[in-house]
């Protein structure tokens, strides 16, 4: 454990001394160490350049079955000791909830960091002038693509977190994450006629991450195939939603399956446990454990840990997401995916999901589709999380005769997401290296409100 990490769980440790002191029955603290940087570039000069750093904490009480949170980001003893008493007295004042309390010891998580998921670059930070120079070189490889009138943003980062958890149960353990990223938004024709699109990738190394003139070149090149985009007809129609957003699809199934929703009945899936969710052969994994992505981690925000499973087998909906409050109140066991800020308390959240992939590729999926929409972009939402409504905007590619016929925009796409779900086909493209690896998604007879 380095000097660094060290600090951090004696911070973590007073926080639970004075939580003690002020009468709470239980306590979890939550240290969060932050540097952050970011650069912007704007027609080859530095725009803006941005650096945060600092402590946040944050403390958890119980008493009896009750809790508060609170949290600051001062360090000083005296602001612990406030920070305890002003929580213990807010949780006095809360309603009783026999779900909550603390891990059973036996239960915690036998690892206690990540140094087997290298998950932090042990290269030196970047500079602020080596970020700048990767921005203005994705900048300069975007202009170069034919058709790119502009540049709307380029930009580079890099942030470094060391978390520290620590309860009165026994747990403590703490871990460091580092991502670099670079990105690039880019804009073709002028006034009423311009469109964008952009391209940005992101890593835990920095060794891993492309070069910035491939970025740049993709989002000048995806930009300037959005040129004369125009709205689709209107009608019922297959749709493919390109890899690039189709993790926005699986998203609103595990937003259903989520423990939250489903002890509060606001999900379309609440009765669907141990029936068809999706087709035959398609599962959906979560994988915590994966090195070098920025969703894994060792342990969960209770201490307990963190494993691979299966939220949907074969098509069959396995379990829900749970932490260990929304977990008693189904009569259950937690996943080990509570997940928690310094502001709250713990809330559960999946960390990396793997959807089964197809054997065909997008473009053979594109030809066997024939006529459709191919969607490379979407905005705004309007999802009914109880009954599976969904309506969404988008934008992206009309298919005629199995090719692309021209770019679409200003149209919206309409179904039912238990339906839609129960019927998707995936292509073979996902990104292996991003936390959610979903490919292109062919959903048919969705409604497109277009011309």
């Amino acid at each position: 454990m380095s000097d660094r990490e060290t600090d951090l769980a004696a911070l973590a440790g007073a926080m639970l001394e004075a939580a003690r002191k002020a009468g709470a029955d239980g306590a979890d603290a939550l240290v969060v160490d932050g540097t952050s940087l970011s650069v912007d570039v704007l027609n080859r000069r530095l725009e803006q350049a941005e650096r945060a750093e600092g402590v946040e904490i944050g403390l958890r009480v119980l008493v009896g079955r009750r809790q508060a949170s609170v949290s600051a980001s001062d360090t000083r003893a005296e602001t612990l000791r406030e920070m305890a008493e002003r929580a213990v007295g807010m949780a006095r004042l809360a309603p009783e909830d026999a779900t909550l309390g603390l891990a059973d010891p036996a239960e915690l998580s036998a690892l206690r960091d990540a140094d087997a998921l290298d998950l932090a670059d042990p290269s030196d930070d970047p500079l602020p002038a080596a970020l700048e120079e990767a921005a203005l070189r994705a900048e300069a490889a975007a202009l170069g693509v034919a058709g790119v009138s502009q540049v709307q943003s380029a930009s580079a980062g890099f942030s470094r977190r060391r978390i520290h958890l620590a309860a009165t149960n026994g747990f403590s353990g703490g871990y460091a994450r580092t991502s670099h990223g670079v990105s690039c938004v880019a804009i073709t024709g002028e006034g009423l006629r311009m469109e964008r699109d952009y391209f940005g990738e992101s890593r835990t190394h920095g060794a891993d991450l492309p070069d910035p003139e491939e970025i740049g070149r993709i989002a000048g090149e995806r930009t300037v195939a959005r040129a004369g985009a125009r709205k689709p007809p209107t009608g019922a129609y297959s749709v493919v939603y390109h890899e690039r957003i189709s993790s926005g699809l699986i998203g609103h199934l595990l937003a259903a399956t989520n423990g939250s929703a489903i002890v509060r009945g606001a999900s379309w899936a609440r009765n669907l446990l141990g029936e068809e969710m999706l087709p035959k052969g398609i599962s959906l994994t979560e994988e915590p454990h994966r090195p070098r992505v920025g969703g894994s981690r060792p342990f969960d925000a209770e201490g307990l840990p963190t494993r691979a499973r299966e939220i949907v087998a074969d098509g069959v909906l396995r379990g829900w997401t749970l932490d260990l409050a929304t977990a008693r109140r189904l009569g259950l066991a937690s996943t080990g995916n509570a997940a928690r800020g310094t502001g709250g308390p713990p809330s559960p959240s999946v960390t990396n999901v793997t959807l089964t992939q197809g054997a065909q590729s997008l473009e053979e999926m594109l030809r066997e589709m024939g006529q459709g929409l191919l969607i490379t972009s979407m905005i705004g939402s309007s999802v009914n999380a109880t009954t599976g409504d969904y309506s969404r905007g988008a934008s992206g590619f009309w298919i005629e005769g199995g090719e692309i016929a021209y770019p679409v925009n200003e149209c919206t796409v309409a179904g039912n997401l238990g339906d839609m779900l129960r019927t998707i086909r995936p292509a073979n493209d996902a990104r292996t290296h991003l936390s959610h690896v979903v490919p292109s998604l062919l959903v048919e007879g969705l409604t497109i409100a277009g011309a």
